[in-house]
């Protein structure tokens, strides 16, 4: 087996064990799809485990994040000075932050800059929400944190579905698309992150707001997905998206998130319609 085989293979995966809710979609799509989504969402996986360590201080956050963002702007991405940065954290960063460079080395060569450049505004824009102490006043606020950690997936998918067949979609419709996602994100943890001190929902909006919110977000990434007619590219938008519309209807109803078995059900239903 050569490196980069073993490398897709290990990719796939990592992904498993980091994503419910994407390792399904990426499974489904065509080879040379499935390698670079899955290198693209590991690279910002990568930079997302950072953001979201809960035993890393404010401080090593930023350093961590706003190095690794300058580290991927270079025409080549330099894992040794990567290693050597993270390396007084290796005991406490996951596997799939320290192997960011792994995840670069199997995207194919045509669209790793663009996976390295979304990677790296993502990466700067959470240190820049780290320096802040994620205080989030108001919904312009709650715009720019959700467009930096989730609507920039969504503008490098749309990235990748253009190099791949000259797909083009809305890019501010991709950023709602990843909007919604994360709101999804945000209204499940609530009550957790609030007991670490942590709220990611502006001062004077009730949950209901934070509802309206993520379903008007999730209203665009339907509008988002009129665009595209690959159907395999239309597999893969559609399984989060239904999971994150049933996970909304499971905690209006007081459930804190949607079986195993709502899963199973949601991709078999859109897989084979």
């Amino acid at each position: 087996m050569s490196t980069v085989t073993r490398l897709q293979k290990e990719a796939m995966q990592m992904l498993k064990l980091t994503s419910r809710t994407f390792y399904i979609p990426i499974s489904l799509l065509k080879p040379k799809l499935k390698k670079t989504v899955a290198s693209a969402y590991l690279c910002m996986r990568a930079v997302d485990e950072i953001e979201d360590h809960d035993a890393l201080d404010s401080a090593a956050k930023q350093h961590l994040l706003r190095s690794t963002s300058r580290l991927l702007q270079g025409n080549n991405f330099d894992n040794g000075a990567f290693l050597q940065l993270v390396s007084p954290y290796k005991t406490q960063l996951p596997e799939v932050t320290l192997r960011l460079g792994d995840w670069i080395s199997v995207c194919p060569v045509e669209i790793v800059d663009k996976i390295k450049e979304s990677t790296s505004v993502m990466a700067e824009g959470m240190a820049n929400w780290a320096e802040k102490g994620w205080r989030i006043k108001n919904k312009a606020d709650l715009d720019d944190y959700t467009y930096y950690v989730a609507g920039l997936v969504g503008v490098m998918l749309s990235d990748i579905w253009q190099w791949y067949d000259g797909t083009t979609t809305d890019r501010e419709l991709a950023i709602g698309y990843g909007r919604g996602l994360q709101a999804v994100n945000i209204l499940r943890n609530q009550d957790e992150d609030g007991e670490r001190g942590v709220r990611f929902v502006p001062d004077d909006w009730t949950r209901a707001d934070l509802f309206e919110y993520t379903e008007k977000n999730l209203a665009l990434a339907d509008e988002y997905m009129t665009d595209i007619a690959n159907r395999n590219i239309l597999l893969f938008c559609r399984i989060p998206l239904a999971l994150a519309k049933r996970t909304v209807k499971a905690l209006k109803d007081g459930r804190e998130k949607i079986s195993r078995a709502e899963v199973e059900n949601i991709v078999e239903t859109i897989k084979s319609e």
